[in-house]
């Protein structure tokens, strides 16, 4: 059985034309005994473009502690220097409820909303790249434990006939034995 068509029918109960497109691969490898793994992140190794590294960046430095650190910092500061110029001054530059604080929060949100939702893009690309390369895999070994198992029942199958014939033969060998003893065989005496 070498045909991806055999192996369709045979293993995944399904005509080959029937089968999805990653299916028919796998069939393709099983029937031509070749490997069906490969390094995924080989595919991504093409240079990334300038937005696509900027977006990368953005969404590392965002989600890092030291955004966080260095942005509770910015607010403290803020507050403090508000708080310190309203004590000495009797004025600050942003008085309390701070709405140019606001604009400056609201602006940064709504530039690196957008951009660390097109480096998650990226990564999800990756993760669906990586998924489906994980499912032919797997489908390749699950198809190929099934073509294991079919040759060992084979070979037990075979090795049950080559028993039982060796079991005939050591009967007729035991029947002419038997049938050789001389002399009537002892009764069996119980008292």
């Amino acid at each position: 059985m070498h045909e991806p068509e055999r192996i369709a029918s045979k293993l995944l109960g399904t005509p080959y034309e029937a089968l999805d497109e990653r299916a028919q691969k796998v069939a393709r490898h099983i029937a031509g005994r070749t490997h069906i793994a490969r390094n995924v992140a080989q595919d991504f190794d093409t240079p990334a473009s300038l937005g696509q590294r900027a977006a990368d960046a953005v969404a590392s430095f965002g989600g890092s502690w030291v955004f966080v650190g260095l942005f509770a910092a910015t607010m403290l500061g803020w507050v403090g220097l508000n708080a310190l110029l309203l004590a000495n001054r009797g004025t600050s530059f942003d008085p309390y409820p701070y709405i140019l604080l606001n604009l400056f929060l609201s602006m940064l949100a709504a530039i690196q909303a957008p951009i660390i939702l097109m480096s998650q893009n990226r990564q999800s690309e990756k993760d669906r790249l990586s998924a489906e390369h994980d499912y032919e895999v797997n489908l390749k070994a699950e198809l190929e434990i099934m073509l294991l198992h079919d040759k060992i029942d084979l070979l037990r199958e075979k090795q049950w006939a080559e028993l039982l014939e060796i079991q005939k033969d050591q009967l007729k060998l035991l029947a002419a034995l038997a049938g050789k003893e001389p002399g009537p065989r002892p009764a069996d005496h119980r008292g």
